[in-house]
């Protein structure tokens, strides 16, 4: 048994006070203190408590009010029937569907005329009853280029759907990819179809139902489908559209952009009238024009506003202009010290590249292979390069030989260009083309199987076949320099030093200059050619440039392939990019091939665009397919885009870590060419070329560790590959310059 040990009391024991020094010095009382403040006995009491929530409830009002301004701002230029008027556009999913039939009724919900019934682009609708003006956008069932441009400038965006015929692949097609482009607000209608009273209510819950289902898939934010049969129905789906702010598209915001209610075309100079949306709008900056490329504007001026968005109403007609309270001055102009540039590509210098001057030693070499200096050659002096030196040693030689008139040497080099524009294949090329575009399946599967694998050529020495391909340790840790070997392309292209603050310094100063929201103004754009006037079923639309939008650089996209696309999608295959206000028709370098279920970084040569960009590849058939969306990532022109390609090789004969490998070389010269770089298994295994054996490519390699014949040794190569140019996107119907179209410069989209 343990006894118990005694203990006094803890308040028995004494407690000193601790010595207190009157003396103390400043730094002593800061150590004693060890970084603790005391409270100012000055200061009053206050109850920390009140204080957290009435710091709480400031923040939140603050909130509250930031969010209340910019409700006010985003629809102040939709106030009053003589504002903005809201763009509608209306977009059939589904075949035998009519536009006119729903926007008739719902102008008849309230009551109010349409104008621009009869063929004409746009239909017009004052609604007085909620004070505020529409304007309607049909879109033709089948036409996939138009609804994708119509919905780049609505405001909302009205679907309709069938009671009797479901959405086929075209509808769901051209929702994917507007869904990847970005949706304003969305409403769903059924326009008036006798058919509908024909179904008995239970079936046509079940229909309403399932169409609800369908478009909640992609868009979540639906509520209901309103049928427009109904009276009450439209009227709630006409108060959708006018009350509220439209949802915000996330790359229109911070540029503006004007629907041409009116277009002329004179001398060169592109007249449109329309009302500035989105931010400002200057002359300083440059406007692209779909479908003909980027313009320079040279003012914008006021223009009066009018009743209603329609074509020009005869002096009888009841629709007359309505007199601004704005003097006859321009908003904008142009300043050519302040304005953007047309040059989208850099000059490249080739003097600028790293030179050496020829040694005395060179010089007589040179004299004694036969080939004389001429005794003309200038000094090394201030000025003169290897390259100049060059030149001139070329055209001294060439005195000796007939010289070819430049006029005759520019029809020969003409006379190539059209040559080898086009030409035909043989039977034989164009059989084994066709062969190998229909075994693309069979390859990509392989390709999944066995990545990057690549069997060595026995006809070629391999030193030869890959000589453009280095080994590395590490793909992650090993160095590359981003600037060696580049070619003269990267010469054409620009670069920033911090894209990101550049963005945020463009898009600032975009908000202080230029035309306000809302005024309808007269932009004068210059060098258009006459096509851009001569517009289809829609209105002309010209969407303004931040600075340096104009500018090519390398720019990179993180895509992710479309799940319901079924074909075999390659590096460098022909798509057609969309991003912003562009479209363009590019060969993007990604992995070899785009496998479901992979987010891959797509890179090409085209002009750059700031803000968060959503982008998606199309592939151009009877009816485009989409391909993959993403978004924009950056434009990193130091990013190194490397092929890799793997030689296996079988395991001979195997001791432990020791192993005899064939079939990876077929040389002993190739053996010791490729001897430094390390060899991996793909059981994890790693090591290194020990020694060549016999003539046909043999070789000992040791491990760290033991194999087995049963795997497969492997050695990874990697080459840096670099994007292509980009071209102007064009209509189908139009060849590339002809129509009004403007023909690309060297290949390069304009």
């Amino acid at each position: 048994m343990v006894q118990a040990v005694h203990h006094h009391r803890p308040t028995l024991k004494q407690q000193n006070k601790p010595f207190k020094s009157k003396h103390a010095t400043k730094s002593a009382l800061k150590d004693i203190a060890k970084g603790r403040i005391r409270p100012s006995p000055k200061s009053t009491a206050v109850n920390t408590a009140a204080q957290l929530r009435f710091n709480r409830r400031n923040t939140q009002k603050q909130i509250q009010v930031a969010k209340r301004a910019a409700l006010v701002a985003a629809t102040r230029i939709f106030n009053g029937t003589d504002g903005a008027p809201r763009v509608v556009t209306v977009i059939p999913l589904c075949e035998g569907t009519d536009t006119k039939d729903a926007i008739r009724a719902l102008s008849s919900a309230v009551g109010e005329e349409l104008e621009g019934v009869g063929g004409q682009k746009v239909w017009g609708m004052k609604a007085h009853r909620f004070k505020i003006s529409l304007i309607f956008l049909p879109v033709q069932y089948g036409r996939y280029w138009d609804a994708l441009d119509a919905a780049k400038v609505a405001d909302h965006v009205l679907f309709l759907f069938s009671p009797t015929v479901e959405v086929d692949r075209k509808g769901d097609t051209l929702l994917r990819t507007l869904q990847a482009q970005g949706l304003p607000t969305v409403v769903s209608v059924i326009p008036p179809d006798p058919l509908v009273h024909s179904i008995d209510q239970k079936s046509r819950s079940a229909i309403f139902e399932s169409l609800l289902s369908f478009i909640q898939y992609f868009e979540p934010s639906q509520t209901r489908v309103y049928d427009l049969s109904n009276s009450s129905d439209s009227l709630i789906a006409l108060r959708s559209l006018v009350e509220g702010h439209p949802r915000e598209v996330k790359w229109r915001s911070g540029r503006p952009w004007v629907i041409g209610e009116e277009v002329e075309w004179g001398d060169g100079v592109l007249k449109v009238t329309g009302i500035v949306r989105g931010v400002r709008l200057s002359a300083n900056r440059l406007v692209h024009v779909p479908n003909f490329g980027d313009y320079a504007v040279s003012k914008a001026c006021p223009c009066p506003h009018r009743a209603i968005m329609s074509t020009p109403s005869p002096p009888n007609n009841s629709h007359k202009w309505m007199p601004m309270d704005v003097e006859p001055q321009v908003l904008s102009e142009r300043v050519p010290s302040s304005a953007d540039s047309l040059s989208s590509t850099n000059v490249p210098d080739d003097m600028a590249n790293e030179q050496t001057w020829p040694t005395q030693e060179e010089l007589d070499n040179a004299k004694v292979q036969g080939h004389d200096t001429p005794e003309n050659i200038p000094d090394a002096g201030k000025g003169i390069t290897p390259k100049r030196i060059k030149r001139i040693l070329s055209s001294t030689m060439m005195q000796d030989h007939e010289m070819v008139p430049l006029d005759s040497a520019t029809d020969v080099e003409t006379d190539r260009k059209s040559v080898v524009a086009f030409h035909d294949l043989d039977a034989e090329e164009e059989e084994k083309q066709l062969k190998e575009w229909r075994n693309r399946v069979q390859e990509e599967r392989d390709a999944q199987q066995f990545p990057d694998e690549l069997d060595t050529p026995q006809d070629i020495p391999a030193r030869t076949r890959f000589a453009r391909y280095r080994g590395m340790h590490s793909f992650r840790t090993s160095p590359w320099d981003p600037y060696e070997n580049l070619p003269r392309d990267y010469a054409r292209i620009f670069e920033f030093d911090d894209f990101t603050l550049t963005g945020r310094d463009v898009q600032k100063a975009a908000e202080a200059e230029g035309v306000e929201p809302g005024t309808r103004v007269t932009v004068y754009v210059d060098g258009v050619p006459e096509g851009a006037s001569i517009t289809g079923d829609l209105p002309l639309v010209i969407y303004g440039l931040l600075e340096y939008e104009r500018k090519k650089t390398d720019l990179h996209f993180t895509v992710q392939r479309n799940t319901e696309y079924d074909g075999s999608v390659r590096s460098k295959d022909p798509l057609t990019l969309c991003y912003g206000p562009r479209r363009l028709r590019v060969n993007p370098v990604f992995e070899r091939f785009l496998w479901h279920g992979t987010t891959v970084v797509a890179s090409v040569y085209a002009p750059v665009i700031f803000g968060r960009q959503s982008c998606t590849l199309l592939r151009e058939t009877e009816v485009p397919e989409l391909v993959a969306m993403g978004s924009f990532m950056n434009p990193d022109t130091t990013r190194i885009i490397a092929k890799r390609i793997i030689l296996a090789g079988h395991p001979f004969k195997v001791h432990r870590k020791s192993a005899t490998v064939r079939y990876m070389f077929f040389n002993p010269d190739d053996v010791q060419y490729f001897k430094p770089i390390q060899l991996h298994t793909k059981h994890g295994r790693s090591g290194h070329v020990r020694e060549s054996l016999g003539t046909y490519g043999y070789f000992k390699a040791h491990f760290d560790g033991p194999i087995s014949q049963m795997d497969t040794v492997c050695m990874a190569l990697y080459k840096r590959v670099y994007p292509r140019w980009s071209e102007a996107w064009r209509p189908e119907s139009l060849h590339h310059g002809e129509g009004g179209f403007p023909k690309a410069e060297n290949g390069v989209a304009m």
